[in-house]
């Protein structure tokens, strides 16, 4: 798999590497995921949500949680306690502060950690979810490796992430837009240019689709389906141990 990383000319580590991307843009980064996405991605959180809150979970591991978007969304399901864990301390700060403005201090946690060297005991979680955060691991299979020893016998898996379409015109509309217009959004609002060039490099060349059910069932999850969104710029992937 393709070690693309942000920041070529950097003798750091990929892990290293992004920590120190999410760091950087973490002040603009809901804002402009909601200007690259043109807000879809809004859309996409409720229906993983949805998928979460039909196994009736009470505990519930939010993996690359950034500023807590998703760990917020999910308290909808009624989980006794959500755990939103990221690697980059700058993009925890601002979760804990829209944590703290929504009130859910006493049901949501934030947790600096590596999703390839968790924290947590073996079946610690009844779900487990990552939004845009699993083409971001230095090795995936080690990462999906961890997710599978935390998650309880029956728990629920839940992946969004980025894919491409395969059918025209989507395809060479998604091309375009990710080669041409992106990195200028990125060029325009955000003070790391680097981010936002890795940032597509690093979904174009992500396996998806099948390809990622194939990886997840090779590490042991079971059940494994996707749904393709919006055309198949982004997919949830949802499986279970």
């Amino acid at each position: 798999m393709s070690k693309i990383k942000p920041y070529k000319d950097s003798d750091l580590g990929k892990k290293e590497q992004v920590t120190k991307m999410f760091d950087t843009i973490s002040k603009d980064y809901d804002g402009l995921n909601r200007v690259i996405s043109f807000g879809i991605d809004i859309s996409w959180r409720k229906k993983v949500v949805a998928m979460v809150k039909e196994t009736q979970p009470k505990t519930i591991l939010d993996i690359a949680t950034g500023t807590g978007d998703l760990a917020i969304n999910l308290a909808q399901t009624d989980a006794e306690k959500i755990v939103g864990l990221d690697i980059s301390s700058g993009m925890l700060n601002i979760g804990k502060t829209k944590i703290k403005k929504q009130g859910l201090e006493n049901t949501i946690e934030m947790v600096l950690g590596d999703s390839e060297n968790m924290p947590f005991e073996d079946n610690s979680f009844d779900a487990i979810t990552v939004a845009f955060g699993v083409r971001n691991f230095e090795t995936l299979e080690k990462g999906l490796k961890e997710i599978h020893r935390v998650l309880k016998p029956n728990g629920t898996f839940v992946i969004l992430e980025t894919s491409m379409p395969t059918k025209t015109p989507y395809k060479q509309g998604y091309n375009f837009y990710t080669k041409n217009i992106l990195p200028l959004i990125g060029k325009m609002f955000s003070k790391d240019r680097s981010a936002y060039k890795y940032l597509c490099e690093s979904a174009s060349v992500f396996p998806f689709g099948e390809a990622l059910n194939n990886i997840l069932r090779e590490t042991g999850f079971i059940n494994v389906k996707d749904f393709p969104q919006t055309f198949g710029v982004a997919t949830i992937y949802k499986s279970s141990k």
